[in-house]
């Protein structure tokens, strides 16, 4: 692999939820330029199946290694559960790749909870990843994990802090399942945004915890021990997505922090 420093960091999500991600690589590491492409063609990702999701993943992986991403962070949950090592195989030393799973899962670990909370889309779930990776640092641990299907939509369609997202959280959080938790884990990127409401359901009494810090921390760590950190600050960054409509330009300002312009790509 020979890479330069200014060349762009890729990331890539089933829709617009990976802008969390992005946002908070942005301020980690605001030298560097992004490449992002929401898949909204296929959204949401944790509704398709795994072959699926790899057949998805290793396309938009190409994509970015076409436009000369030195790094690839899957800013998915469902996409880093199915594919991750496909893509580490697949594309061995073409990129550098990072998944949203690997740095939650340790810094979880990394604080000896008793029980913890899992809410993911179904293909998450059904995968296990969260489950066996978090045992496997912490055996013992009581891991309850519950497939939360309508979070994803709900949020890609602007339904956030209002009596919708209250009910369907209300419903989804009270689960039998969930009860007795100290932590619960926010296993999809669209979930930060709905982290208040969260919050605001427990009242301090469960850590609420997000991928969305630690990714950008592991992409800056990967980045540095490759001596690939950009020091020039440009801004170049580009934003794709391969379906388009109404919906998701107005959707993007309740999840960037800045004003960004989509671009229609239709991979598919």
């Amino acid at each position: 692999m020979s890479h330069q420093p200014n060349q762009p960091i890729g990331i890539f999500d089933s829709g617009i939820g990976g802008l969390t991600v992005a946002n908070a690589i942005m301020r980690v590491l605001p030298n560097e330029d992004l490449i992002y492409f929401g898949d909204t063609a296929h959204l949401p990702y944790g509704e398709k199946s795994a072959d699926a999701i790899r057949y998805y993943a290793l396309r938009i992986a190409k994509f970015m290694l076409e436009r000369h991403c030195k790094m690839v962070v899957i800013a998915c949950n469902s996409a880093s559960s199915a594919a991750y090592r496909v893509l580490l195989e697949f594309f061995k030393g073409q990129a550098l790749f990072v998944n949203v799973v690997d740095p939650l899962v340790e810094a979880v670990a990394a604080r000896h909870f008793e029980r913890v909370g899992v809410i993911a889309t179904k293909a998450t779930i059904q995968s296990g990843v969260y489950q066996q990776q978090l045992l496997h640092l912490q055996p013992g641990l009581d891991v309850r994990a519950l497939a939360t299907p309508l979070l994803v939509p709900m949020i890609e369609e602007g339904f956030v802090r209002n009596e919708v997202s209250q009910v369907v959280l209300e419903s989804y959080l009270g689960h039998p399942d969930l009860a007795g938790i100290q932590a619960l884990l926010l296993a999809c990127t669209h979930y930060p945004l709905i982290k208040p409401e969260i919050e605001a359901f427990y009242q301090g009494s469960v850590e609420i915890l997000d991928s969305t810090d630690v990714v950008a921390l592991e992409a800056k760590r990967k980045l540095e021990a490759h001596n690939l950190l950009n020091d020039q600050r440009r801004h170049a960054h580009r934003f794709f997505i391969s379906d388009y409509t109404p919906t998701f330009e107005q959707t993007t300002r309740i999840f960037c922090q800045e004003d960004i312009l989509l671009e229609y790509y239709p991979m598919w």
